[in-house]
């Protein structure tokens, strides 16, 4: 009976202990089950939240790929543009060339028909301007003034001098009438000025008309104190 007793006792004993650890494996199941519940919660957030990350990289991945149409659109234009800049350029240098020598062309022409002008027929072309100089002037009368420099002054060794004399209020105007001029008949008409000022005893003023003077008459013309006058 004792016997009996106790093997109830040691029986109840082990149903006690694993009952108990029934519950604490159950409690145990309860904390993985509301762990896995949690996690699989983060899960389908993670999932969520890697779906909407996909999406906004295809979106962004779309905006790359039609602003790099957008970019190679403009660079193809740019590209379009700089050879149409450097073809105008092109022409316009070719234009400035021709141009140029259109003008080079011209300016040789002009100077040689002025020279030969000036030598066939200086006489006559200022007579016909002597009209022309009296308007210039707004003198009554153009004379004629004739001296002969025995020094040398004008033109180095002694000869006859001639120019245009106009005198209006006390004002004398010495007046050459070149076909085409330079800078050696701006210094030319200088030298008469100084020769008549010694000469007569007052400083003229001094006038050089002609259709054509070139850079370096005007150059002199702007040193020397002659009046320059080209259009008629």
């Amino acid at each position: 009976m004792e016997l009996e007793d106790r093997r109830w006792e040691e029986s109840g004993r082990r149903w006690e202990e694993n009952n108990k650890r029934w519950e604490e494996n159950w409690r145990r199941w309860e904390e993985s089950e509301k762990r896995w519940e949690e996690n699989n919660k983060r899960w389908e957030e993670n999932w969520r939240l890697w779906q909407e990350n996909m999406r906004r990289w295809e979106e962004n991945q779309k905006r790359w790929e039609e602003a790099y149409r957008r970019f190679e659109a403009i660079e193809e234009e740019l590209r379009r543009l700089r050879e149409d800049h450097n073809k105008l350029r092109e022409d316009f240098n070719r234009a400035y060339e021709s141009f140029m020598r259109r003008m080079d062309s011209f300016e040789r022409r002009l100077i040689a028909l002025g020279a030969r002008w000036g030598l066939e027929s200086e006489e006559a072309f200022r007579e016909a301007m002597k009209g022309i100089v009296q308007e210039i002037l707004g003198a009554g009368k153009v004379e004629r003034w004739r001296y002969y420099d025995g020094e040398g002054e004008v033109l180095g060794y002694p000869a006859w001098v001639e120019v245009d004399l106009a005198i209006r209020d006390g004002v004398h105007v010495l007046v050459e009438v070149k076909a085409s001029a330079s800078d050696s008949d701006v210094v030319k008409l200088w030298r008469v000025g100084c020769l008549y000022e010694r000469v007569v005893g007052v400083r003229p003023r001094l006038v050089l008309v002609a259709p054509f003077i070139d850079e370096r008459g005007l150059e002199a013309s702007r040193r020397l104190g002659v009046e320059v006058y080209t259009k008629t």
